[in-house]
């Protein structure tokens, strides 16, 4: 089995860009806003090739302290992204909090799956903990920020905390719960759809893929419960105790 990956040539990966420029056509037709999509598409291609470049030299590196100032950086960004449909206000006050919620969600299933499960060696291994950061963080920071608009606006609505909780982390849940009924029947994840071009046995592929959705529930529920829980006082909110 050739368990090398088929480079794309640059002229082949232009083709690619023939849908989207469908895509973009359609949004001039009928009169839409094409500026924004147009710039989500230039910032995609400009954020990636950037990020290439940068992984290169990250996965060169014998800096245990680097790899952490980009996990940390990587859960700044996630925090403030996460509170995207929050006012300003409310944005500045849950940031700490939000931080913390995602540090601790993310954080600690990462140091789970890279220093119990995979063993790495060096611990801070970049190729393996700053893709697997990412996932944890980003799936952390969708849920957060899923249960933080749907708290919101049931606490304008003035229901009570415990129901908005209890509401707001269903909704943040239900998008990772789909995800596990989905995997494998309607999709192949990118983690396991990677390692089979690259020539990883489907079997072992299975495996870090079934690591990877116990991962990202997890991250998603305790960086949910722990924002929720943390928020309370935010909105002088004083039902009864949960």
């Amino acid at each position: 089995m050739n368990t090398t990956i088929q480079t794309i040539p640059l002229n082949y990966l232009a083709v690619t860009f023939i849908p989207v420029l469908a895509v973009l056509m359609l949004f001039v037709k009928w009169r839409l806003n094409i500026h924004h999509a147009l710039y989500s598409v230039f910032r995609m291609l400009v954020q990636l090739l950037l990020i290439g470049y940068f992984l290169s030299y990250l996965f060169e590196s014998d800096s245990s302290m680097l790899i952490l100032a980009v996990l940390m950086v990587m859960i700044i960004c996630s925090s403030w992204i996460a509170l995207g449909s929050v006012n300003s206000k409310q944005r500045r006050s849950l940031l700490k909090k939000t931080a913390f919620s995602i540090f601790i969600g993310g954080g600690i299933l990462l140091a789970i799956i890279t220093q119990v499960v995979i063993q790495l060696e060096p611990w801070y291994q970049p190729r393996y903990m700053i893709p697997l950061g990412g996932m944890v963080f980003a799936n952390a920071m969708n849920s957060v920020s899923l249960a933080a608009e749907r708290f919101i606006s049931e606490i304008d609505r003035d229901v009570d905390y415990l129901t908005a909780r209890n509401i707001a982390f269903n909704a943040a849940m239900i998008p990772v719960i789909n995800s596990l009924f989905a995997v494998g029947l309607v999709s192949l994840p990118g983690m396991m759809t990677g390692q089979i071009l690259s020539g990883t046995s489907p079997f072992i592929a299975a495996r870090y893929q079934i690591m990877v959705m116990c991962m990202v529930f997890a991250s998603a529920g305790i960086a949910t419960a722990c924002f929720l829980s943390l928020i309370k006082k935010d909105f002088s909110i004083n039902d009864e105790k949960s």
